[in-house]
């Protein structure tokens, strides 16, 4: 059994993206998935299977649309990887609440960085499947846009620690 978490995006408790986490457990538990928990309602759901990331991907995603009737981008990680993305992040002196994490299905082009617009006080680095970006004092203004071939799902570092240390758990 491998543990995993996969990654939501624009689901939330309210809004157009409207999930419930009872109805993403129930979701997950009908698809066979083991240890079934949720984390915060943002779309963090945590389980156990024996198939690989893109068999469980792809079943998500096919439940999730015809749940929602519309398509849910989600983003699969191992345990051990999201344990290696909190090991390996570039930027441990940033603030918590204001350093990000940008999960993609595939590493990110090497032009990211360069070809990421509006960049004021922002940090960036690229990760395995990743875009670290570390806000600092200009998260509430930021004017900083990824490349739109980009698709990805954001999560705070604290999150990432959290989710991480629950998959370890």
């Amino acid at each position: 059994m491998t543990d995993y978490v996969a990654l939501l995006r624009a689901v939330n408790v309210g809004g157009t993206g409207k999930l419930s986490m009872a109805d993403l457990r129930r979701l997950a538990e009908a698809l066979g998935f083991g240890r079934v928990r949720t984390h915060i309602a943002s779309g963090n759901l945590l389980f156990s299977t024996d198939m690989d990331e893109a068999t469980v991907k792809a079943l998500i995603e096919e439940r999730l649309a015809e749940h929602m009737g519309k398509a849910v981008p989600v983003f699969v990680r191992s345990a051990a990887e999201m344990v290696s993305v909190v090991a390996v992040d570039p930027f441990p002196d940033a603030h918590r609440s204001r350093h990000l994490v940008y999960f993609l299905d595939a590493a990110p082009p090497a032009s990211t960085i360069a070809e990421t617009r509006d960049v004021q006080d922002e940090r960036m680095a690229l990760g395995v499947r990743e875009i670290y970006i570390d806000y600092g004092d200009n998260i509430r203004h930021t004017r900083l846009k990824l490349p739109k071939t980009i698709v990805a799902t954001g999560r705070s570092i604290n999150t990432v620690r959290k989710l991480a240390a629950m998959l370890a758990g």
